[in-house]
């Protein structure tokens, strides 16, 4: 099985608090803004080399993901974020970690939430430090996080650095959503016999960095180095492998990676009317994965609150080493895996968005609403192929005080 999490936003309301009419020698001046996000998406996917099932077998899958996003700049200095959502996954090779198949697809769900502050620094407000904390849970995993980030724009605006420091602490055990106790791993049905792994925590950690450079009033470009760190239970433990001979085993892969991206964007303003985006991202990892990513957007003014904007993502990667398709393993491997997504591949994405934003001026307050509709198609030279469609809802509003002039 495949398995993919789209985070996006769910409904909420707001409240935005005015003031009274300010006289003559006063005037207005700005002093927070809200921002709500209202996201809804769904991911179908359908494909015949399920990891679950040794490489071989339905990957179907759907994801449907509500979920908000709510931003409050209070003052010139903070900000304040609250992300939250579920993710309801309903996928039928998952019924085969039992060899039965209650329906035709088993539902799982996973929740989220992401919380957020950055401030600027009052002395040298060119510089922000923020923090973050995360939390997920799902029926075979509960994963704790935080990150450290700071960044800085010169005072001529042209050029921007940023560094982000990411943790993450997964526990692997299955029984938290299901209310079983002890919490454990969970093998295939046939696969029980023994505990495969002894260890049943993840631990990740990714330094990502950003430098943006203005070359000219149309263009942009920038550098997007990283390094990644994961060790611990790696492995999928209901994840089946088959060899050679007949036998089969719980996938096993090291226990340690290390990853290596480093991605290119070069944004040009084309006329009034018109953004060119190109992107570049080359990968490697410890596993034996290569992997190059190019991305090209091209957004177009139709009017001037629409904007569409088609889109094209094509993929490469390399194997990793230890995989292998079903029973096709040696025996005497010490690591093997027939999860297609460590296979040799390539693939592409392709669809349109839709924006429209409105802006409307009140007495004291200015609300701008912004909708886009996001449509893409994947398809995977192993067969695998999805659709993903995304509606997002957004409210922007700034509260206004009075202040001398």
């Amino acid at each position: 099985m495949k398995k993919k999490y789209i985070v996006f936003g769910a409904m909420a309301i707001s409240s935005f608090y005015g003031f009274a009419q300010q006289p003559a020698n006063y005037t207005k001046k700005k002093i927070s803004k809200s921002t709500i996000q209202i996201v809804y998406s769904q991911y179908l996917q359908n494909g015949d080399h399920s990891a679950v099932t040794g490489g071989k077998g339905t990957e179907k899958l759907q994801v449907y993901s509500p979920g908000i996003i709510i931003k409050q700049q209070a003052d010139s200095f903070n900000l304040y974020s609250v992300e939250a959502g579920i993710d309801v996954i309903s996928s039928a090779s998952k019924d085969n970690i039992d060899f039965v198949v209650s329906s035709a697809s088993k539902v799982s769900n996973r929740g989220y939430l992401h919380i957020g502050y950055d401030r600027k620094l009052k002395r040298n407000n060119n510089i922000t430090i923020g923090g973050a904390g995360y939390f997920s849970i799902e029926s075979d995993y509960l994963s704790l996080g935080g990150k450290l980030s700071a960044s800085y724009i010169s005072a001529d605006k042209s050029q921007e650095f940023s560094a982000e420091l990411q943790g993450y602490f997964d526990d692997l055990r299955w029984g938290r959503l299901n209310g079983e106790r002890p919490l454990k791993l969970v093998y295939p049905v046939e696969l029980r016999n023994r505990e495969w792994f002894t260890e049943y925590r993840r631990q990740s950690f990714n330094l990502n960095l950003s430098y943006q450079q203005t070359i000219n009033e149309r263009m942009i470009i920038a550098f997007f180095p990283g390094i990644s760190y994961q060790y611990g239970l790696l492995s999928t433990p209901y994840h089946r492998a088959y060899f050679k001979d007949s036998t089969e085993r719980v996938e096993n892969v090291p226990d340690k990676r290390l990853k290596i991206p480093l991605g290119l964007q070069l944004n040009s303003f084309i006329g009034d009317r018109y953004i060119l985006r190109l992107y570049y991202r080359f990968y490697k990892d410890d596993f034996g994965i290569t992997a190059h990513t190019f991305n090209t957007e091209f957004a177009v003014k139709m009017r001037p609150n629409l904007t569409l904007t088609p889109f094209i993502r094509l993929y490469t990667q390399e194997a990793a080493s230890f995989f292998k398709p079903y029973r096709q393993h040696d025996p005497q491997q010490q690591f093997y895996s027939s999860d297609y997504d460590l296979s040799k591949f390539n693939s592409y994405e392709l669809g349109m968005e839709g924006r429209l934003a409105g802006i409307g001026k009140g007495e004291k307050n200015i609300y701008t609403n912004n909708m886009s509709l996001r449509y893409s198609f994947y398809h995977r030279s192993d067969g695998v192929h999805a659709h993903m469609i995304t509606l997002l809802l957004e409210l922007v509003a700034h509260r206004i005080k009075t202040g001398k002039q």
